[in-house]
């Protein structure tokens, strides 16, 4: 039988799904799999796990929005294991505050890691894929991906990106035996809004004053989240092995409670709005 490769591409940023997603593929499957990790700081992950130069797991620097190093990862993945069967695009950073304080530069970089990171993962690995006839590609957006949150407008954006990437991309391989899955996580107590790692906007305008900041309203959540990211990574391993995987999935009670209104509030509005909807169709 052939071996199972997995394919994990974190960001320093989320550092502990990273960690967690690497250790349930270790303990959960068998040790007939291999997996490797495409991470930006080669020595922190290497300290974290001294012991797996003997077993099926590889290290590979990358940066994700460095579309040449993506395909580099994924090249050394399919040299040293033979094939990808699960690609986990983790990638990501938060860039906070209120839209009109964020500069284009700062958007243009949340672009580069949060989207075209994942752009460039996806086209180096569905290529391998393809010629397997088989895959699975797990990309994790947020809440966020789904409701416009106070701060957000940048990192939603990206992550809506992914999202409408991922459910476009999943209709043209379905065919080819790749299924693709979006991870909708609520507030999981990861190093997302850690000092480190956090950035936030750079431009004053005087009419956001009296509100307060937006590190005033989300620093305070570093380190009390509610989700745990080894649960998460117990969740992402079972939704890889399962036969007919959700094109969606909800991680967290928290993001239950957000998201399930959000939708149904949508299909109020499309219900109610109805006739003047179909009042735009053509009599041509």
């Amino acid at each position: 039988m052939a071996q199972s490769t997995a394919q994990i591409h974190p960001h320093q940023k989320k550092k502990n799904y990273e960690q967690n997603l690497v250790y349930h593929r270790r303990r959960q499957w068998h040790r007939n799999r291999n997996c490797q990790g495409s991470v930006r700081n080669l020595e922190k992950v290497r300290n974290v796990y001294p012991d797996v130069a003997q077993e099926n797991i590889a290290f590979v620097q990358l940066d994700v929005a460095n579309e040449a190093q993506a395909k580099a990862a994924v090249d050394e993945a399919t040299k040293r294991f033979g094939r990808i069967d699960v690609l986990v695009n983790n990638a990501g950073y938060s860039l906070l505050g209120n839209f009109e304080q964020m500069t284009t530069a700062e958007i243009q970089q949340q672009f580069a890691t949060n989207f075209y990171g994942v752009v460039h993962v996806m086209q180096a690995a569905l290529p391998v894929m393809r010629r397997q006839r088989s895959g699975h590609i797990i990309n994790i957006s947020s809440v966020a991906g789904v409701v416009g949150l106070k701060h957000c407008a940048a990192y939603a954006a990206t992550k809506f990106a992914v999202e409408g990437l991922s459910l476009s991309v999943a209709t043209e391989v379905e065919k080819f035996g790749i299924k693709i899955t979006v991870v909708e996580p609520g507030f999981f107590r990861t190093d997302l809004l850690d000092a480190q790692n956090v950035r936030w906007v750079s431009k004053p305008v005087e009419d956001y004053a009296p509100e307060g900041t937006a590190h005033d309203m989300w620093s305070q959540y570093h380190g009390t989240q509610p989700g745990d990211p080894a649960k998460l990574g117990d969740a992402l391993v079972k939704i890889a092995a399962m036969q007919n995987t959700p094109k969606v999935f909800v991680a967290g009670s928290d993001a239950l409670s957000v998201i399930t209104p959000v939708i149904e509030e949508r299909l109020r509005e499309a219900r109610a709005n109805e006739m003047l909807s179909k009042s735009t169709d053509g009599s041509f």
